[in-house]
């Protein structure tokens, strides 16, 4: 009884600690409208931003175990599960609260700047594809989608 407590609330903090948003991708989106242009020019830029660490989910599970067995070993019967619980409980929130860090993460930008054919300048910042190698006067279609995002790519 006591160990399917303890497993229930040491999972309970696992699912809580994943449930956070994730970045949908291949998600298909409405296009409002598509121009077409040329590459007038095109910058590489390398950013660095700080990523919160996705492994605290393991460090709730060590704080909660360890406060777990740390609870077990005071009072006795029902008292006991409720100190083990008590000690998941503490253990978890201490570990939360230690747990915040982050790592470095290098984004691979390109810079476009692109002459429409209705003699507009529109600037664009986007993801870096190794399969899409932009140059100066390359034909190019810029496809706005509903979502408030623009994508870049070559006219085939």
């Amino acid at each position: 009884m006591n160990y399917r407590l303890i497993t229930a609330v040491i999972f309970s903090f696992l699912i809580s600690s994943f449930s956070a948003n994730s970045y949908e991708r291949n998600k298909a989106v409405p296009v409002e409208k598509v121009v077409y242009g040329k590459v007038e020019s095109i910058r590489s830029i390398t950013e660095t931003e700080l990523v919160k660490d996705k492994s605290a989910g393991w460090h709730h599970f060590g704080g909660a175990l360890i406060g777990g067995v740390i609870g077990n070993q005071f009072g006795d019967g029902s008292g006991q599960v409720a100190a083990t619980i008590l000690g998941s409980l503490i253990g978890a929130s201490i570990a939360n609260n230690r747990s915040v860090r982050y790592k470095e993460k290098t984004l691979r930008l390109i810079e476009l700047l692109i002459l429409t054919e209705e003699k507009q300048r529109v600037m664009v910042v986007q993801d870096y594809d190794h399969n899409m190698r932009l140059t100066k006067n390359d034909d190019v279609r810029i496809v706005y989608l509903s979502n408030g995002s623009v994508r870049v790519d070559t006219v085939y």
